[in-house]
């Protein structure tokens, strides 16, 4: 189906005026199929227009009585002509339920066979639920029906009563556009509450019900904490009716936002130990979720180019609100550590392109550009801009927006028309430095005889002006710090600070969107200072500052080894180990410095850490996992297993047991008849997941292929089995093994768009991807790859991606071999 183009969509928003959709959807077809049908009543100004729609079986269309041609259905497209003022169109069809968690998902839970179903219409998906005009300007109320087997439950956007045993009936919505309309059907687990006159529940499989119970009052509790402070904030209530939290099988993304019924991936409902990391994770994507409510479904963006702003929003929001009103403390750590790095990184490859992009890119180009961009660096800009504004502008101009765009659409310069109306001035400039410009500064701190100079450079590609607020910090010898407020609005400040402190670290806070580069006296004082410094959020910095630095060629990988060596004994954040553990596997070992002996080392680290973790602690379970990793103690990985030698508060529980699984299944110590047992022990769904990238990890030819077979040739394969077949495929021990296959890689990963569609294609295609054969060569083959235009676009940005890592790895190992 052609993507629809911003022009295509303008011409058809200016056509037409959606008055209502009235979709009904029979469940009990069978495995393969659905009924939809689809009563749309809308306005039109001309006499023709075209309807989106993607059936197996396009069954009848019916234009104000009049059958329609169904011989001009088209990639998706079905032209209609003879469109009056006012009109009435019908379409039935017979659609396909799908394996890759876009449209109405269809999923069967290994552990009892049980079925569960979920739309998900994001981005063009809605297409294959039911008839409609897909684009996010054409909003319009829904109205559902839906026919289910008699033992299941249905929810959905608007209240569902069942007004019949397995027929179920869904209340008006509020004016939806067409990505946010979704279904959530089956037998699933369903707890309810109520939190200030809403309706609350949250629903998960039947076999995550004892973990749904356990889980469940915290879900609530965030999600009561955040409607009070939304309510607080915004001074408008949330508008949607009930508000339902779905748990669901096999979802792509962390969750989607759908109006009173937000779609989760089901594992958030633990059924293992997890970090407080992971909790607080869990919660901040809560809080995202809930901000779009308002920011994104109330109000929604009229294109696609400006769907940054509603996730840079909602990241934004997820972090201030988590921090204000919830429990959970360590939200701007995670945004340091993993957001922000996920960001940067984003920002400084050749697919890099402004937060804030011109309406020219059709709706599947524009999925390209949902990346760390237009979450994290959108946030950090819109966290740079409330400081800047001062918060009592920065809301008054974000709730006058809401108010006047109330269920309609809108775009990013109404928004800064609001600010300005506020208060605020001089938001062009900003604007167009900030949000229209790409790529980050660089600022660095020079000791003078009297003070600090703060500098500050654009990058040559991307000239720009950009003000930075932050703080610099100036630590001693035992890391006790002070700390300057700073707006760095030139190339070169002046900062109040001891120049004779150990350590200068600016942007201490990490309130700015920039390259941090420290001093020579800085770097050689690092080591012993780091673990000092107290605050978490400001040891982020340093480790960031030094993992970009070290992409640049400007420091030795050996140094940031030694660095994460240092502080691994000390540190006392789940998130920073874990980080330091995943740059490690990402980035160091086996990419910018051999795998032996580096890991050796790194593994005794680590278990030496484990002997002085405190028991049961958040830590012990991080550092656990990046043992589990590094280990090549057999004995030690399958004691673990059989209950011998566990360290005291670390439960050998069913995730963790996987992660051991996988490490020995990569050293060749165990085999399928391992992992069948293994699966036998948890022959759930989220098993089979581990268990199929246990079996892409074996160092044999035959599992190898395998493997690959799968991840080439399965239209079948469900997506999270495709992901771990991709996770486990590659990995720096196994080079020679897996050596074939690069090349296969690139002759073959094209070829996989004709099996799957939408997410899981440029996915697949990024994990997938030779990431340890870092040889020109294979940067020449990715290169061929990304100019032929007669491949998918999201794959090309996939190999894209990959390609530009894989360059900066050649270049440091250049720079610093031997």
């Amino acid at each position: 189906m052609p993507s629809l183009t911003v022009d295509g969509a303008r011409t058809r928003a200016a056509a037409l005026s959606v008055h209502s959709y009235d979709v009904d959807l029979d469940l009990t077809q069978g495995e393969r199929t659905f009924g939809s049908t689809t009563r749309i009543t809308f306005a039109a100004s001309g006499p023709a227009t075209w309807l989106d729609v993607k059936p197996d079986e396009l069954t009848s269309v019916t234009l104000n009585g009049t059958a329609v041609d169904m011989a001009g259905l088209n990639d998706g497209r079905l032209e209609l002509t003879g469109l009056q003022p006012e009109n009435e169109l019908v379409v039935v069809a017979s659609m396909l339920y799908s394996n890759d968690g876009e449209g109405l998902h269809r999923a069967v839970d290994a552990a009892d066979g049980l079925v569960y179903t979920y739309a998900m219409s994001f981005l063009d998906a809605a297409p294959r639920i039911f008839a409609c005009f897909d684009q996010p300007d054409l909003k319009a109320p829904y109205r559902m029906k839906i026919t289910a087997p008699p033992e299941w439950l249905v929810l959905g956007n608007g209240a569902a009563t069942q007004v019949s045993p397995g027929r179920w009936e869904l209340a008006e919505t509020q004016p939806l556009s067409t990505y946010f309309v979704t279904v959530v059907a089956g037998p699933y687990h369903q707890l309810t509450d109520s939190h200030d006159g809403i309706p609350l529940s949250v629903v998960s499989r039947q076999s995550l019900k004892d973990a749904l119970d356990r889980e469940a009052e915290d879900i609530f509790t965030v999600t009561k904490q955040s409607f009070d402070e939304y309510h607080r904030m915004f001074g408008y209530r949330y508008p949607f009716g009930e508000y339902h939290q779905a748990f669901v099988p096999e979802f792509n993304a962390g969750a989607m936002e759908n109006p009173g019924c937000v779609t989760f991936r089901d594992s958030m409902v633990f059924r293992s130990a997890v970090t407080d990391g992971e909790r607080s994770s869990r919660a901040r994507t809560i809080v995202h979720e809930m901000a779009h409510q308002w920011f994104g479904d109330t109000v929604t963006m009229k294109w696609w180019n400006d769907l940054w702003l509603n996730e840079s929003f909602a990241e934004y929001m997820a972090h201030r609100v988590s921090t204000d009103a919830t429990q959970y403390t360590d939200n701007w750590i995670d945004f340091a550590y993993i957001r922000k790095w996920w960001g940067m990184q984003a920002d400084q490859r050749s697919s890099t392109h402004p937060v804030a992009a011109d309406a020219v890119k059709d709706a599947l180009a524009s999925l390209d550009d949902f990346d760390g961009i237009s979450y994290a660096k959108g946030a950090a800009v819109l966290k740079q801009l409330a400081a800047y504004l001062g918060d009592d502008v920065f809301l008054a101009g974000v709730n006058a927006h809401i108010a006047a765009h109330e269920f309609g659409n809108a775009t990013f310069g109404d928004l800064l028309a609001k600010w300005t109306e506020a208060g605020a001035v001089g938001l062009d400039d900003w604007a167009a430095n900030w949000l229209r410009t790409p790529g980050l500064d660089t600022i660095s701190a020079v000791r003078t005889e009297t003070g600090i100079k703060l500098r500050r450079v654009a990058p040559v590609a991307y000239p720009a002006a950009r003000p930075h607020k932050l703080t610099v910090g100036g630590y001693d010898v035992d890391g006790r710090g002070t700390t300057v407020d700073v707006l760095l609005d030139a190339g070169e400040v002046d900062v109040p600070l001891d120049p004779s402190v150990a350590v200068v670290i600016p942007d201490a806070g990490d309130d700015s969107w920039a390259k941090i580069r420290l001093d020579a006296d800085s770097l050689a004082n690092l080591p012993s200072v780091l673990p000092k410094i107290e605050d978490g959020v400001t040891r982020a910095v340093v480790l960031n500052s030094l993992r970009d630095a070290i992409a640049d060629t400007e420091l030795d990988p050996k140094l940031g080894f030694d660095v994460l060596l240092g502080v691994l004994p000390t540190e006392t954040s789940d998130i920073a180990v874990a980080t330091m553990v995943g740059w490690a596997t990402t980035h160091l070992l086996g990419v910018y410095l051999p795998y032996e002996p580096y890991r050796g080392q790194l593994a005794d680290a680590l278990a030496s850490r484990l002997e002085t973790v405190p028991a049961g602690s958040s830590v012990q379970l991080a550092v656990a996992r990046g043992l589990a990793r590094f280990s090549d103690d057999v004995d030690v990985l399958k004691g673990w297993l059989a209950g011998d030698g566990v360290p005291e508060g670390l439960a050998m529980d069913a995730d963790l047991r996987w992660t051991m699984l996988l490490q020995l299944a990569r050293l060749g110590a165990i085999g399928d008849a391992d992992i069948d047992a293994e699966l036998e022990r948890d022959s759930s769904s989220e098993g089979i997941v581990h268990a199929t990238r246990c079996r892409a990890a074996l160092p044999t030819a035959e599992a190898k292929e395998r493997a690959w077979t799968q991840i080439t040739t399965d239209a079948e394969l469900a997506n999270y089995e495709l992901y771990a077949a991709c996770e486990g495929f590659w990995h720096p021990s196994q080079v020679e093994l897996t050596a074939p296959y690069v090349d296969r890689y690139f002759a073959e990963i094209a070829g996989t768009e004709k099996l799957r569609s939408g997410w899981v294609v440029a996915s697949s295609a990024k994990l997938a991807f030779p990431r340890y054969a870092v040889e020109q060569r294979v940067v020449d083959r990715a290169a061929d790859l990304v100019v032929d235009e007669s491949v998918a676009a999201g794959i090309r940005r996939s190999v894209g991606d990959g390609v530009d890592d894989l360059k900066r790895a050649l270049a440091v190992r250049s720079a610093y071999a031997g």
